[in-house]
């Protein structure tokens, strides 16, 4: 974050950067960029714009099951909720989670790729 150069976007979910670092300076999701998914993803920026949303679509569809633990209902986007029961391996796993979705990429390669 404190590098010397110009231009510095950091991409993550919200995590400890949020607690122990600083807050994001933006928190976008694939359905502001036109993928029918949510995922909180947020952007460190130093001297680059925020996103604009470019195709703001449905936020996709949830699922719902019982904590077995705690015997609450949880909610998270199908999508994620899918890969977590599909992946094979932890590493898999982790794979999926980190998915960039292709709108947001598209959208930071057309809003910053010729600052």
């Amino acid at each position: 974050m404190d590098a010397n150069i110009p231009r510095i976007a950091i991409e993550n979910p919200i995590s400890v950067i949020s607690s122990k670092i600083r807050k994001p300076d933006q928190i976008v999701h694939p359905y502001m960029f036109g993928d029918k998914a949510s995922k909180s993803t947020c952007l460190w920026l130093k001297n680059l714009p925020k996103l604009v949303a470019t195709n703001i679509v449905d936020k996709g569809e949830f699922k719902e099951w019982i904590d077995k633990k705690t015997g609450k209902t949880k909610r998270q986007a199908s999508w994620y909720y899918d890969a977590l029961i599909n992946a094979k391996s932890p590493e898999e796993r982790r794979s999926l989670r980190s998915k960039t979705f292709k709108g947001i990429a598209q959208a930071i390669a057309s809003q910053w790729g010729n600052l």
